[in-house]
């Protein structure tokens, strides 16, 4: 019997089978198998049933299934299942079949697995996957990366499958080689975690500020959404916040403060600091995240360790109250904008250290539909590598050099307000620190190598000599005149 499948899937969570229908209602025939044969069977006879799909009890049935070069993606859980996948499937496959790992996988993983694939005759693709159960049912983000042969095998599926944009483009392109797509999947999830703590900071600015309701703040949210902060996120903010339970209360108000991670955020931090690189709105998301999980500690302290009352004035004045909700949302907008500025920084030094060739502009366009992060600021983004590819920073682009200036005061307002009042904003505080940062000619810096040639001969440049000449000073009389290697970390 002549194989008719497209392409194969392995793993039926729901990820995977919202996936498989996408493909199966463009058209294309997929193979579906699970460890667990029984899901296959089930998937067949329920969500499945009327469909092209086919199953597969075994990796030498799925394989056999498959038209040449065969295409096999994994959706499975990240770390040593994909590799007991892939070596369960390489016996069975044929010099130029494809492998794709569509889980969330550290990059550094993916660099290996191509290297391995590629020795044995085979190519490896790793697809960042954006979108949740939603994205993968209706149009993901897609971000493949990997061996660049195996690109033109499986472009049109991808595009097919991704979601569409203005003019129906697809949030999908190639990448680059290597890890390159799982590292832009996981640089997006790192600034996915930006996003919510700078929405939960808002939020905790309207309820403990302001006094607001879950109702009159689903109400801010909603309108946010239709100016310049419109997004998925905000978009799903305003509905949890207008959410009601069984008794008619807010259901969010129920919610333990105790948030999870999966551990992507923490990868991105781990990764910026091997390349010297200060993501520091993404690292006080994922510490916000270990603080939130500190519940009980939390709950023991609250009773020994006073601040101020955290309602401020404006909260019982109409007026006041509603310059202060623009200024909340001017902080966040200005905060969202030093996010991805840093993400951008931290993507372009990866594709240095790397040697990836990454479309920047490309990447926006990939992020504007489909994914956790999409939103119309993406656009703006889009076009400011459009009109320069070798922009720097964002910060330095003119659209946002104007925005961050016309939301700067509003800002500053809300960071000290929160500091006056006791209310925790780490994000909006640190966006900001870092802005004050990168806009300053001269840092205390100086002081700080002082500090380290003082006690560890460290050695330090000086002002009035050319970069790359450094000095040693005897600081007491009694040391050396040796100096330190003078290295980076």
């Amino acid at each position: 019997m002549q194989a008719s499948g497209d392409i194969g899937l392995i793993g039926l969570a729901v990820m995977g089978q919202n996936l498989i229908l996408n493909m199966n209602d463009h058209g294309y025939v997929v193979v579906a198998h699970n460890r667990t044969v029984s899901k296959v069977d089930d998937f067949l006879h329920k969500e499945a049933k009327g469909t092209k799909v086919q199953g597969a009890r075994s990796i030498q049935e799925l394989v056999s299934k498959l038209k040449k070069p065969r295409r096999i993606m994994l959706l499975v859980k990240a770390g040593q299942p994909v590799d007991d996948f892939i070596q369960e499937l390489t016996p069975h496959l044929e010099k130029g079949d494809i492998i794709i790992d569509g889980g969330n996988s550290l990059f550094e993983d993916t660099n290996r697995r191509v290297r391995e694939a590629e020795a044995k005759g085979l190519l490896y693709i790793g697809t960042g996957v954006s979108g949740g159960e939603e994205g993968a049912r209706h149009g993901p983000s897609l971000m493949p990366g990997g061996s660049p042969a195996a690109w033109p095998h499986v472009k049109k599926i991808f595009q097919d499958v991704a979601a569409k944009v203005e003019g129906g483009t697809p949030c999908c392109d190639w990448v680059g080689e290597g890890g390159a797509g799982h590292y832009v999947k996981m640089v997006h999830n790192g600034i996915e975690y930006g996003d919510m703590q700078l929405i939960c900071e808002a939020y905790a600015l309207m309820k403990d500020g302001l006094g607001m309701a879950p109702e009159e703040m689903a109400k801010v949210f909603a309108e946010w959404n239709r100016g310049e902060l419109d997004s998925y996120l905000i978009e799903i903010t305003a509905q949890i916040l207008a959410k009601k339970d069984a008794d008619g209360l807010p259901l969010v108000d129920k919610i333990l403060d105790a948030a999870g991670q999966k551990g992507t955020g923490k990868w991105t931090v781990i990764n910026s600091q091997e390349l010297g690189i200060p993501i520091t709105l993404m690292a006080e998301a994922v510490y916000a995240r270990c603080v939130s999980a500190l519940k009980d500690e939390r709950l023991a302290a609250a009773k020994k360790l006073k601040g101020p009352k955290p309602l401020l004035p404006a909260a019982r004045d109409g007026g006041k109250k509603k310059k202060f909700l623009g200024e909340i949302r001017d902080a966040l907008y200005a905060s969202k904008i030093i996010s991805y500025a840093q993400g951008y920084m931290l993507m372009r030094a990866a594709a240095r250290e790397y040697k990836w060739n990454l479309n920047y502009g490309g990447i926006a366009l990939m992020w504007r539909g489909g994914c956790i992060i999409r939103s119309r600021f993406l656009g703006k983004i889009k076009e400011a590598f459009d009109k320069n590819p070798k922009l720097t920073n964002l910060l330095l682009d003119g659209y946002f050099r104007s925005e961050v200036k016309r939301c700067q005061k509003g800002w500053r307002n809300v960071v000290a307000a929160a500091a006056k009042r006791g209310i925790p904003v780490p994000a909006f505080g640190t966006a900001l620190a870092f802005f004050d940062g990168y806009r300053s000619a001269v840092l205390p810096a100086n002081l700080l190598q002082a500090q380290r040639d003082y006690f560890g001969a460290h050695t330090y440049e000086r002002v009035d000599k050319p970069r790359g000449e450094f000095f040693h000073t005897n600081w007491t009389g009694q040391g050396g005149t040796t100096a330190s290697s003078t290295y980076n970390v």
